[in-house]
């Protein structure tokens, strides 16, 4: 899980995997969407790659294009960490309301 909030730390990931939801592309075509290196795309790519957040599959078109794939099996560890944060605080907050309406009465 380390590596899926490592991958989604920077925001250029964020927007890639954004990205890659809407349509598969190639490294060129992404970084055509950012005022960076075609070497610097390719090496956030390969971050959100080893975050198993993408994979790079053969175009079945195009046998010498290989285009990046959006996986976001990845993140329903986090989607699950996320939630019993929110139920640990949900039941901290019911609580202070509860103490809170008891001495207010």
């Amino acid at each position: 899980m380390g590596d899926v909030f490592k991958a989604l730390s920077d925001s250029t990931r964020r927007e890639i995997l954004l990205m890659l939801i809407e349509e598969s592309s190639s490294i060129g075509e992404i970084a055509e969407n950012f005022n960076m290196s075609r070497p610097a795309i390719a090496k956030h790519v390969k971050i959100l790659q080893r975050a198993d957040l993408l994979t790079i599959e053969t175009d079945l078109t195009d046998g010498r294009q290989r285009n990046c794939v959006a996986q976001l099996e990845a993140l329903k560890e986090v989607q699950d960490y996320i939630c019993k944060l929110e139920k640990f605080w949900n039941a901290k907050i019911n609580n202070l309301e509860k103490y809170l309406s008891k001495k207010n009465t």
